[in-house]
């Protein structure tokens, strides 16, 4: 059985709101991408890299490839020439199949956590450049991958290496932008994610309030999908 929460809101300092997400437990797909680009053009991004992805995977693409394409309409949008500055969109995916096989890819600085044996990780890749399903809450990916975007870093230099699982009872997947974790700590999304008296719903408002009440810079955006 699965469960998903989501929500996305503009923040306290943004006057518009250029994160965009999907859950749709249907397909097995949950999306959050965070636009860059400025109004009028970072919305247009992260919803384009959207549909792309949707597109693809609809059609039994693998995440790998669908990044790819996503990056190459994103650059190939028309608004992308409307300016002299680029639009681009981070993107983190997570594909749940009916057997309970996962897939997690993202780009950009918009994270993915895994929670299972009561233990939040982050997924990351190691300097190595082999693909892991966890780690240490505190590493911190390369640069080089966290500053990558869609429509902006060329698609054949995009580093897209899905990391495969298979759910546990009890799993949980929280993908969010940016704007969640430059408001709160690893211990504190722990702290909310870990509570088993709130619905999926219910810590997704809560993890969104916590950072609004922490300063709400960005754009916030989260969706969290329990496996039970």
């Amino acid at each position: 059985m699965i469960e998903h929460g989501h929500a996305t809101h503009t923040g306290l300092r943004r006057e518009h709101n250029e994160d965009s997400y999907w859950a749709d437990a249907t397909r097995g797909l949950w999306l959050v991408a965070d636009g860059m680009g400025g109004p009028g053009r970072g919305e247009v991004a992260s919803a384009q890299a959207l549909t792309a992805i949707v597109a693809a995977t609809t059609i039994g693409v693998g995440l790998a490839d669908a990044f790819r394409r996503a990056g190459a309409a994103v650059l190939g949008h028309p608004a992308q020439q409307a300016s002299v500055t680029p639009m681009g969109s981070t993107l983190a995916a997570l594909k749940i199949g009916q057997a309970g096989n996962y897939e997690l890819a993202w780009i950009g600085d918009s994270r993915i956590y895994l929670w299972q044996h009561g233990r939040l990780l982050r997924a990351s890749r190691p300097a190595n450049g082999e693909a892991e399903p966890g780690a240490d809450a505190t590493v911190t990916p390369p640069r080089n991958l966290a500053t990558q975007a869609l429509g902006i870093t060329p698609v054949l230099e995009l580093n897209v290496d899905p990391i495969a699982g298979r759910c546990a009872a009890d799993t949980q997947f929280l993908l969010c932008s940016d704007g969640l974790t430059e408001e709160l700590d690893d211990a504190r999304i722990e702290a909310i994610v870990a509570r088993t008296d709130l619905a999926a719903q219910e810590c997704v408002d809560q993890l969104l309030l916590a950072a609004l009440d922490a300063g709400g810079h960005d754009n916030i955006t989260a969706v969290l999908v329990r496996v039970t």
